[in-house]
């Protein structure tokens, strides 16, 4: 399988879920200003979407959306325990966790990527993300992860995306237990391989 990526973002869930799962990976980054891949591919033929990430599978189909790609990951390697049983009730949480990162999380930072967005607009999607980390930070300071003791998809999903605060200087010291939860993940060897692999290294 080839994962298409670019450094730091969301595709580097999908990355820390195949080597958590022992799955081997091509890797095959994304200039996502030109929409070219490092080997000079039209990533928009992989792709027509525009971004990452994209999963080509061995059979030829190509997976989009980091959310079904790490669900597709996991139940390929199901003794992982990356991802609860289908039809049990611990994967309609681990569904509602991978929403709420989703649609909460991931897509509440897309206004700080936009440069031409005002300053009132981001001050306010600051104040919105503050709302959904103190809700993280409640629900991490009893558990060392989301769904409880276990490390599953979701805990990599959401790491990739709150470390974007590094990229946005937003000060994680308010919510300590969800900046204990990166330190955690981030010192797991699959994360450190996966960081080292895409060019990344760690933000204290």
């Amino acid at each position: 399988m080839k994962l298409y990526y670019y450094p730091g973002a969301c595709s580097l869930a999908p990355h820390i879920v195949a080597r958590e799962a022992g799955i081997p990976l091509t890797l095959e980054k994304v200039d996502l200003a030109s929409r070219t891949t490092e080997t000079g591919a039209s990533f928009a033929t992989i792709n027509p979407k525009g971004y990452v990430p994209a999963l080509g599978l061995k059979d030829g189909p190509v997976l989009t959306e980091a959310s079904a790609i790490i669900q597709y990951l996991a139940d390929s390697q199901p003794g992982t325990d990356l991802a609860p049983a289908h039809g049990t009730m611990e994967r309609y949480r681990l569904l509602e966790w991978l929403g709420f990162i989703s649609t909460e999380i991931h897509k509440g930072f897309g206004p700080l990527w936009n440069p031409a967005t005002p300053d009132a607009m981001k001050a306010a999607t600051k104040e919105r993300l503050a709302a959904r980390f103190s809700y993280l930070d409640e629900k991490l300071a009893s558990q060392p992860f989301l769904t409880g003791s276990k490390f599953t998809i979701a805990d990599a999903y959401l790491f990739t995306v709150v470390n974007w605060t590094n990229f946005h200087g937003i000060d994680l010291s308010p919510f300590p237990s969800l900046q204990a939860f990166q330190a955690r993940v981030a010192s797991r060897p699959s994360v450190q391989q996966a960081l080292e692999a895409e060019g990344l290294k760690q933000a204290a």
